[in-house]
């Protein structure tokens, strides 16, 4: 099954998270099928701090992907935003 989801980067105490479409069996900082975009919960100044391809995750869900919780709160969020 594929799963929409946020895979940790970063630094210690500075996280990155990139927003992936990959297969539920294959580990967290495992392979991805496509980047869908980013999430930067620690962004100052100018930084974007959500950046997500609505239409890339659409296609997945039409594939049968499921999103997760917190990727479906960020999406909502980046729909205020803009």
């Amino acid at each position: 099954m594929v799963k929409i989801k946020l895979v940790r980067h970063g630094a210690k105490k500075s996280p990155f998270y990139k927003i992936v479409a990959t297969d539920s069996r294959y580990a967290n900082d495992g392979k991805a099928l496509e980047r869908l975009g980013y999430f930067n919960p620690v962004a100052r100044g100018q930084e974007e701090r959500i950046n997500i391809n609505v239409d890339g995750i659409n296609a997945w869900v039409a594939k049968g992907a499921q999103v997760t919780d917190r990727v479906k709160k960020l999406m909502k969020e980046a729909a205020k935003a803009a």
